[in-house]
């Protein structure tokens, strides 16, 4: 029987918090928190959606990522691309 991980994610600037599952896909949590990260291609390519993460270097496309394993609580910054 596998356990699901719940983790406590933070969407700044709006300062929001809500459990997701390890896997989650990062827009459904966003989506179920009332978060709205804009999107456009849905693939990854065009970059509408990324994200940055608390301690991680380089943004990530919440179009196409899930909630990581391996931690408890993770916030996401969320950041405005005037051009979109």
């Amino acid at each position: 029987m596998t356990v699901a991980m719940s983790v406590s994610i933070r969407f700044l600037p709006d300062d929001v918090v809500i459990d997701a599952e390890v896997g989650e896909p990062l827009l459904a949590v966003a989506e179920r928190a009332g978060v709205v990260i804009p999107t456009g291609c849905l693939m990854g390519s065009c970059h509408a959606c990324e994200v940055e993460i608390d301690g991680d270097d380089e943004p990530i496309c919440a179009c196409i990522s899930g909630v990581p394993r391996g931690r408890s609580s993770l916030t996401i910054n969320l950041f405005v691309d005037p051009t979109w």
